[in-house]
């Protein structure tokens, strides 16, 4: 299963709808999708390394355009669909914690969080509802996505043939750990939080 579902990735890589695919999945990432966008990023880039930057850019423009949903979920929508999204994520009882380290510290949970496998729709989410300033906000996740994206392309665009190899002769592997990085994330927002 697994390898059908990366050849899928691999061969979907060159079709036109491919990046819209991949927009649209950093878009609802950013405020309520569970499944990060380096699950495409990733086989897209191994498929065309020569397009690997282009990837990285649209995620990060799309991520922040789902950043800015997500902000205004929590900004205008918090007692209804924001605590619902929230809660469902688990982190229901930490929002008034995370509101008052927002306002010391709101640049750096927003740039650290943002670089992490923890799920920035939290941060999104919380961003709007601790009501931090809109335009920094922006900027911040600008900075931090696309370090994010634009690091991982850089890596898949230098070492990608070996990188591609690497990968399909240990697949399972590789998204065994994918899956265990993933977990921690949520893991570390739940208590690091």
């Amino acid at each position: 299963m697994l390898r059908r579902l990366y050849d899928w990735c691999i061969a979907a890589a060159g079709k036109p709808y491919a990046s819209w695919l991949m927009g649209a999945v950093s878009f609802v990432e950013s405020s309520f999708f569970p499944i990060p966008p380096d699950v495409m990023l990733i086989p897209m880039s191994l498929a065309r390394p020569d397009r690997a930057y282009f990837y990285a850019a649209l995620c990060t423009v799309t991520s922040v355009a789902g950043g800015v949903l997500g902000y205004a979920i929590g900004y205008f929508l918090y007692e209804s669909v924001g605590l619902w999204l929230i809660q469902l994520y688990g982190y229901g009882g930490k929002v008034d914690a995370f509101r008052q380290a927002y306002a010391e510290w709101g640049a750096w949970i927003i740039l650290l969080k943002g670089l992490t496998p923890i799920p920035y729709k939290i941060v999104t989410i919380a961003s709007g509802f601790a009501a931090y300033p809109v335009l920094p906000f922006i900027l911040l996740s600008v900075v931090a996505r696309g370090g994010r994206f634009f690091l991982l392309a850089f890596l898949l665009h230098r070492y990608g043939p070996q990188a591609r190899a690497i990968i399909e002769k240990r697949l399972g592997l590789w998204v065994t750990l994918g899956a265990l990085v993933l977990v921690a994330g949520i893991v570390a927002a739940l208590y690091l939080f």
